[in-house]
C-alpha cells in the first residue's frame, strides 16, 4: 500500500503543453468507459494445476462512481470464464489525487469440473464473487490497478479510460 501510494504522489499526470488541465472521471469529470487488460495474475499457492491467467473487460460509470462491469478470462485452471458485476469507485484515496479504490460485487461463470470446489458456493460453474482493487493514475486516462481475487492471488491490470 505504501509503494502504491508513494508512486501516486510522485508520477505527474500527463497533459497537454497549452491546454489547461481537464479533470477525468477520477477528478470528476464524466469519462463512461473503462478497458481492463490483465497480463498476470499472482497466485498465493503454487498449486501444479494452475495455468496463464488473461483477462479482458469493460466497465460502464453510469451514475458519479457507481459503474457495471463484466470481463471474459481464463481462469486459474485454462477454462474460459466470465464475470458481472456492479461496484462503486472512490476517488483520491487517503488523499492522494492519483489513487482509487474499487469494490465490486457479482456473479462469476466457468469453474467447472474438476475445479468446482475452487471457488467457495459453486453451482453448476456460477457462483457469486465480492472483489476490491486499488489503483493508481499514470495519467488522467490510463491507470495501473491491483485487484484482490479473494484469498487465491491478485491480478495486476493496465486500465484505459474513455
Amino acid at each position: 500500500m505504501a509503494l502504491v501510494a508513494g508512486i501516486a504522489a510522485h508520477v505527474p499526470l500527463a497533459q497537454a503543453q497549452d491546454a489547461p488541465a481537464v479533470p477525468d472521471s477520477a477528478f470528476g469529470t464524466p469519462s463512461k468507459w473503462e478497458l481492463m487488460l490483465s497480463p498476470y495474475t499472482l497466485h498465493y499457492s503454487k498449486e501444479t494445476d494452475y495455468s496463464h491467467v488473461y483477462l479482458i473487460g469493460g466497465e460502464y460509470y453510469y451514475s458519479g462512481s457507481w459503474m457495471v462491469g463484466g470481463a471474459y478470462f481464463s481462469n486459474s485452471f485454462g477454462q474460459d470464464s466470465g464475470v458481472g458485476y456492479v461496484g462503486y469507485r472512490w476517488d483520491k484515496l487517503l488523499g492522494y489525487e492519483r489513487l482509487y479504490g474499487k469494490a465490486m460485487a457479482g456473479i462469476m461463470y466457468g469453474y467447472v469440473a474438476p475445479y468446482e470446489d475452487k471457488v467457495p458456493f459453486n453451482h453448476n460453474g456460477w457462483s457469486p464473487i465480492i472483489s476490491l482493487a486499488l489503483g493508481v493514475l499514470v495519467t488522467p486516462k490510463d491507470a495501473l490497478q491491483v485487484t484482490m481475487l479473494g484469498s487465491s492471488g491478485l491480478m495486476f491490470s493496465y486500465n484505459r479510460r474513455f
